[in-house]
């Protein structure tokens, strides 16, 4: 029954939602910025020490703060395909993390939210941190977007030796196309990319942020006078952590908070770009990150990157889009990255994928329909030991003290012998986030109707997934 009651009050909100205050344009455009391991308290309006982002802050009180955001991962290649195909990772095979050495991607087939609006005319490019598979078959050109300007894994990564260079490939530090082919790849000297082919290396990782910066705008400017969805996902805050010389040195937080703000003056330099061309109203800009913090803080939520406690998954997320998007509010509803894709599909007027996808349309949401509420009663996270989102209420069935594999951690105090007594503890975790939203107390053992829940709708999902996975493509 609470199923059917949920589903008919979202339904009533959507109603609501489809006609704003200001008239929605039929085709809007739409920019995602995607941080890389950007924690939850690394941004001023959640508390950030140490350095500032006014431009982040600025997109909050112009726009909608989404206070519970989640990611479908707690690492980065994972998370990425959760925005890009709405599923949940597990959904489509992607690994958790991907390497230069893996000879398999995202499948071509999967419809990613760049496919579904290419099929609506929009003008699509992925600048950045692609990492759903470095072979040209796989990279974004083959997943609906119709260029690609970036580095296609992470920053700590190397090249592979067999990438393909550019006929006027640029070479730096004494490396050659000989050198590339047979020594073997150093760690944290990586590639840049135009497209299928590698155009610099090793790219000058202090220049990256502003590079991303200077394509998208460009992108933006060729592109004002036609729908288009710009996916911009930024390599830093990743370590290793670099900084251009306008901005290295100048914060209170070292070099991480000086990679900060020098995305903050990239997101200003967007949001400045939209106003001077015009399309500041047209145009749908979504801010968040692809987990929690690794260098930063996740403050005041538990747990880091990797992670499945709140400060793992739950992100900074702001969504800005004057007129149509109510200014300075705040949403406590739960809500995903892999809600992402039908909701910008709803705004285009776009057909869902024929294959099915575990987003919702959250739009409701992000226009501030009355009684709206989070389309999903319960969200899973199958990532490491997993965890529930329902509420108030989080889940997690494994016990507090366990790796990934459920296995106990031996406690590194010998003289404690209740830390190595498995049978002392209890077998799950259930935390009531309303009061107690650093996860400090257990209550499991209070609440046992709300852990049978929350269990069923865990194994409802592995069980589903096991049963409808789609592989990844595999090259030949």
């Amino acid at each position: 029954m609470r199923i059917v009651t949920s589903l008919v009050l979202f339904c009533l909100a959507l109603c609501a939602a489809t006609l704003p205050a200001a008239e929605r344009p039929e085709k809007p455009n739409f920019i995602i910025i995607f941080i890389d391991d950007m924690g939850y308290g690394d941004v001023g309006f959640n508390g950030a020490q140490g350095f500032t982002t006014p431009n982040i802050d600025r997109m909050a009180k112009e726009g909608m703060n989404f206070t519970d955001f989640y990611v479908n991962c707690a690492v980065c290649s994972g998370s990425r395909a959760g925005l890009l195909t709405g599923c949940h990772y597990q959904r489509v095979s992607m690994v958790p993390v991907m390497f230069p050495g893996n000879k398999f991607g995202l499948h071509p087939e999967e419809d990613t939210i760049a496919d579904v609006l290419k099929r609506q005319g929009y003008a699509t490019a992925c600048i950045g941190k692609w990492h759903q598979g470095h072979l040209p078959q796989f990279l974004p050109r083959a997943q609906g977007f119709d260029s690609y300007f970036g580095v296609p894994y992470s920053n700590d990564m190397t090249i592979d030796p067999a990438a393909p260079l550019a006929k006027d490939v640029k070479l730096n530090d004494g490396w050659t196309a000989e050198r590339i082919k047979n020594e073997k790849p150093v760690h944290h000297v990586v590639p840049l990319y135009r497209n299928e082919e590698v155009i610099e290396y090793p790219i000058d990782q202090s220049q990256l942020t502003r590079l991303y910066t200077e394509e998208s705008i460009k992108f933006i400017k060729a592109n004002k006078d036609q729908p288009f969805f710009l996916y911009l996902p930024h390599n830093m805050c990743h370590v290793p952590l670099h900084a251009s010389a306008d901005f290295k040195g100048k914060t209170k937080r070292g070099l991480f908070g000086d990679v900060i703000e020098e995305l903050d003056w990239s997101v200003g330099q967007i949001l400045k770009t939209l106003k001077a061309e015009g399309i500041d109203e047209k145009t749908l800009v979504i801010f968040t990150s692809d987990n929690g913090a690794a260098s930063g803080s996740s403050l005041p939520l538990r747990g880091k990157k990797g992670q499945m406690y709140e400060g793992g998954v739950r992100e900074p997320c702001v969504m800005r889009w004057p007129g149509q998007i109510p200014a300075g509010k705040q949403c406590h509803e739960v809500a995903a990255t892999i809600d992402l894709l039908p909701t910008l599909a709803f705004l285009s007027g776009a057909s869902l994928p024929q294959r099915k996808i575990d987003g919702r349309n959250i739009w409701p949401l992000m226009a501030g329909a009355k009684d709206a509420t989070s389309p999903h009663e319960y969200y899973v996270l199958l990532h490491a030991n997993g965890s529930v989102r329902s509420g108030q209420w989080k889940y997690y069935p494994w016990a507090e003290g366990t790796d990934r594999n459920n296995k106990n951690k031996k406690s590194k105090n010998k003289d404690t012998a209740a830390d190595d007594d498995a049978t002392a503890r209890p077998k799950v975790q259930l935390y009531d986030l309303s009061s107690d939203l650093a996860e400090k107390h257990n209550i499991a053992a209070a609440h046992p109707d709300v852990v049978a829940r929350m269990q069923a709708a865990f194994a409802a999902l592995k069980q589903d997934i096991a049963q409808n996975k789609r592989p990844l493509a595999k090259a030949e």
